[in-house]
């Protein structure tokens, strides 16, 4: 493999540059005085930015995109190997990184190295620890796989040690990480056009988790099956987070929430009562994530007030039960809920915020996910009023597995629930505003462009 000097400036072309996380390594060496180049599909305000930070961005992929004096190509996972300027790297002899790749050679140089990983969770835990190292002046750069209102983006570029990044286990990304705090928020079956199965997922973050030092940590759920597989005779110091049934050093009591189904709790470390917790986000999911926010601050001796301060300034991220606005008396949210535990998850936060009749229009992503989840799906959307199904989304795919939305409502409807499913959003938004009434809650869920019928109702 190709070892890149970050501290010598030279060439690159980012393959795939508009991506949230490739757009936050171009920002980032755009800051080290890299020439930066790079192509994508269609400009957007992230591509917007880019420009205006001095890249180059070329719309649509073609060889001649890529010249003879580019020092190293970068590229995603998604992007094929003929593709024309993976083939025009070759031509000319330039050598090529991962996205991987080159954010694990990127981690090297940081003293503190924090990869945030889990089937679900690291959008928003990587955010929360972000704003208490910001509460805590320690300047840190930031790579966030959403947008961060603190940060106005997802990507901040610090000047200090100290880096934060999501460690996504999809075609065994992280495994080309370099971290020195690792933390795994919980492992689920997911990715299965990639991962043979749930053992295969588990075998992947046992070895995310022997990438850490000795001097580093792992923070971990206490709660995962079978734990001692992902802990057993490690170098670095563990530390789990949890449950205390499940005998987890930081757990949550005495749980309330407010009216917005914010969250409040008593931390315990190894049983001791530290001091109570008061979230700005939803749920009980986000009580967890929180405890693994705070281990990771205690592990860089972060003092107790910006831990705090830290935590109650963070207001969520966007996509993650964001509050979009109200259609009359009727309040719609969006979520980026794509896997059926995330969709529980919410459909949990939901109990607790006030509302007559909880409407989920949800968005399948991927075919792959749908067809080898769908009983695990339709129990989870199951736990709605009313459920309306759009078009699954494509993302990466094509659908050579003959599933599709309709198999998912007729799950849905064997279970009890009141299923609708319509194949364009101009018929779920004519429905919606048919059938949706005065305090009811409506929550458009899915990593696609489900957001839009919110929107559109709203009329944004």
């Amino acid at each position: 493999m190709y070892i890149l000097n970050f501290n010598e400036p030279c060439k690159l072309h980012f393959t795939g540059i508009g991506g949230i996380s490739m757009s936050a390594l171009a920002e980032i060496m755009l800051s080290r005085h890299f020439t930066v180049t790079g192509s994508d599909n269609q400009n957007s305000q992230i591509t917007a930015h880019l420009e205006s930070l001095g890249a180059k961005i070329f719309y649509g992929q073609r060889n001649e995109n890529v010249s003879p004096d580019t020092d190293v190509l970068i590229y995603t996972a998604a992007v094929k190997n003929d593709n024309p300027e993976l083939v025009a790297a070759r031509e000319y002899g330039i050598p090529t990184l991962t996205r991987a790749e080159f954010l694990g050679q990127m981690m090297k140089n940081y003293d503190v190295a924090i990869g945030v990983s889990g089937t679900h969770g690291k959008t928003t835990t990587t955010s929360m620890i972000s704003q208490i190292l910001l509460q805590a002046n320690t300047d840190p750069t930031i790579l966030v796989g959403g947008i961060m209102p603190a940060i106005k983006g997802n990507t901040r570029v610090g000047h200090s040690g100290t880096m934060i990044t999501e460690a996504c286990e999809y075609t065994n990304s992280f495994l080309s990480f370099a971290p020195t705090v690792g933390i795994i928020l919980n492992v689920a079956a997911d990715h299965l056009d990639f991962f043979k199965d749930l053992d295969d997922i588990r075998h992947s973050f046992r070895r995310y988790a022997e990438l850490l030092p000795a001097n580093g940590a792992l923070i971990i759920n206490g709660d995962i099956d079978n734990l001692e597989y992902f802990t057993k005779d490690l170098d670095c110091k563990v530390i789990t987070v949890g449950s205390e049934e499940s005998g987890s050093m930081y757990t949550a009591k005495n749980i309330t929430f407010d009216e917005f189904a914010h969250g409040s709790y008593d931390l315990y470390v190894e049983g001791e009562f530290k001091h109570r917790v008061t979230l700005k986000v939803t749920g009980m999911h986000n009580i967890y994530n929180s405890l693994a926010a705070i281990a990771t601050a205690h592990f860089l001796n972060i003092d107790k007030e910006d831990i705090l301060n830290g935590l109650e300034a963070y207001g969520g991220t966007d996509r993650r039960f964001q509050f979009k606005g109200k259609l009359g008396d009727i309040t719609i949210i969006d979520d980026y809920a794509h896997h059926p535990d995330e969709i529980t998850a919410t459909l949990k936060t939901a109990e607790h915020y006030p509302h007559t009749k909880l409407w989920v229009v949800f968005q399948p992503h991927t075919y792959t996910r749908t067809k080898a989840l769908l009983p695990e799906f339709a129990k989870a959307l199951s736990e709605a009023d009313a459920v309306v199904l759009a078009d699954i989304y494509a993302a990466r795919e094509k659908n050579t597995l003959g599933i599709s939305s309709k198999n998912l409502a007729d799950e849905i409807e064997k279970l009890g629930t009141e299923v609708h499913y319509f194949p364009t959003f101009d018929e779920i938004e004519n429905f919606l505003l048919e059938n949706c009434n005065d305090n009811d809650l409506l929550i458009t869920m899915g990593a696609g462009d489900v957001y839009k019928i919110g929107e559109k109702l709203l009329g944004k």
